[in-house]
């Protein structure tokens, strides 16, 4: 019944499509011969697919009664995750732009979708499609009002990176300077508001499939954050605005923008090269401390999340460059693509940290509480410091400060939570929207220090807890009018400095004898 109800909608809008899309056949669209752009096109693939996964789960899952604990049933039901996921990532790749930015964040979430999606739509990440250099040369042209050739006496026709929204090429400009060019994919404007409304379509379908699936809060952040991204001089302002923010790390670099030769669709920046972050071998042949960088990353975010609250919410492997030249004394990391940034609000960042001290002490209580400040309903409280932490609740009560994170423990976490997947839904639902950003940065950083095998060393564990002592202090200095009140919040923050003070060395000197 459940599947025969999806086919019959999959299939009215599908004849839905038809009759809007031909309406569009006839527009501008279609002179100037781009067959992808055209709306009936667009249309009756993502109706096609969501058909085709449809008939996927009925005919290899819905076609008979299963014993759920089986081994034959998980196969199966593994299988058809699998078919599902290769139709997905079709028609992600065939569509491109905004199928393409909502798969890579159907990739980021490991906690939340079967492993099979996961995995599956993680290749987003660094397989996205690519334009022709023709194709560049147009944009760039349409947006400079000049040709390539009046610009650069190089530009290398093979991407250094290609996304969701554009690809990057090096080039030179006259003076000689080696800059990155990033430029806008020429159909992504045009087809912005048609792939959302059928990205929305797509995921209606998928929950009803599965009615755990409810992930209309993914379609609502990519409408909501989109515009942002699109305009790149809002980037190139962002990117300005974080590199003064952290002028003081002396070993972060962000590329310089180069404002001239920049507009909505083109950015031009400073050309950097390196490692990715995720590079092992990079780093280990470059001599750079894989414990040293880690902790680097979480006091940079931790900063950002709790201190600043203008945070970086796309920390995947690519965006972020690691560098060290022979005779360096530190590495360099390299911050890249700042078209999206939260701007937590004062409120959030007390609530998040308070949420934060509270795991961290174990505080059934104040856990409860500040998870419903953040708009979880009381009785998933424990769920939700669970999607926080990316840990197990009976970890969480032995103590996450002295329960080392382990690859057993992280696939433990992943093969239990799909069991809570209609709860775990419901609260990404619910939760204040400023979370949604930061809780994607969490499991990305956490994601690089598995990748680096430094997870046991609880890196960025101390800096973070010190940043969430700071943001609730200040906070609360600000809001106190009594002198005597601020004095006595002064003498509490001195103090927690001290106990993180000897908790450091407690940290330095027990990771110093498991080393040895």
């Amino acid at each position: 019944m459940l599947i025969r109800n999806v086919s019959r909608v999959v299939k009215y809008g599908l004849y839905g499509s038809v009759a809007i899309g031909s309406g569009a056949f006839v527009t501008s669209v279609y002179s100037d011969g781009d067959y992808d752009s055209l709306a009936i096109v667009r249309h009756t693939r993502a109706a096609r697919t969501a058909l085709d996964i449809g008939r996927i789960y009925k005919s290899m899952l819905y076609n008979q009664e299963w014993d759920k604990e089986s081994k034959e049933y998980l196969q199966v039901k593994s299988d058809a995750h699998k078919a599902g996921a290769e139709k997905l990532l079709e028609l992600c790749k065939t569509n491109k732009g905004v199928y393409i930015k909502v798969g890579q964040h159907v990739g980021a979430l490991d906690y939340l979708l079967p492993t099979e999606y996961v995995t599956t739509m993680r290749v987003l990440h660094k397989d996205a499609p690519r334009n022709t250099v023709e194709e560049l040369y147009k944009v760039i042209k349409d947006e400079l009002k000049k040709d390539p050739s009046e610009l650069f006496v190089e530009f290398d026709p093979e991407p250094l990176g290609t996304a969701s929204l554009a690809q990057v090429h090096r080039a030179k400009l006259k003076d000689g300077r080696e800059v990155a060019v990033k430029v806008q994919h020429h159909y992504v404007r045009k087809n912005i508001s048609i792939d959302l409304t059928w990205m929305e379509f797509l995921i209606n379908v998928m929950s009803r499939v599965f009615p755990d699936f409810q992930m209309d809060w993914l379609v609502e952040e990519t409408k909501k954050n989109i515009a942002k991204e699109l305009n790149f001089l809002e980037e190139g302002r962002n990117s300005e605005k974080v590199a003064e923010l952290f002028k003081n790390y002396t070993w972060l670099k962000v590329p310089k923008i180069f404002w001239d030769y920049c507009s909505e669709r083109v950015l031009v920046m400073e050309y950097v090269t390196g490692g990715q972050v995720n590079d092992t071998k990079y780093i280990d042949s470059h001599g750079i401390s894989r414990t040293d960088l880690c902790t680097k990353l979480g006091d940079l975010y931790s900063h950002m999340i709790f201190v600043t609250g203008f945070v970086h919410s796309d920390p995947h492997p690519g965006n972020i460059i690691v560098r060290k030249d022979p005779g360096d004394k530190d590495v360099t990391v390299y911050l890249l693509d700042h078209g999206l940034y939260a701007q937590l609000s004062e409120k959030f960042r007390y609530n998040y940290s308070k949420l934060w001290l509270s795991i961290i002490a174990r505080d059934k209580e104040g856990i409860k509480c500040y998870s419903k400040n953040l708009g979880i309903e009381e009785d998933l409280y424990g769920l939700f410091a669970c999607m926080v932490t990316g840990r197990p609740w009976d970890v969480i009560m032995k103590g996450i400060d002295v329960t080392k994170p382990s690859s057993g423990e992280k696939s433990t976490f992943q093969n239990e939570l799909p069991n809570f997947l209609h709860h775990v839904t419901h609260c990404l639902q619910h939760v204040d929207r400023q979370a949604l950003l930061v809780m994607k940065t969490n499991d990305l950083i956490r994601s690089i220090e598995y990748t680096l095998s430094v997870q046991e060393k609880m890196c960025g564990f101390l800096v973070m807890t010190k940043c969430c002592t700071e943001s609730i202090f200040k906070l609360e200095v600000k809001n106190e009018q009594s002198k005597m009140k601020r004095q006595i919040l002064n003498l509490k923050y001195v103090w927690s400095l001290f106990v993180l003070y000897f908790y450091g060395l407690y940290l330095n000197i027990r990771n110093s004898v498991n080393f040895m």
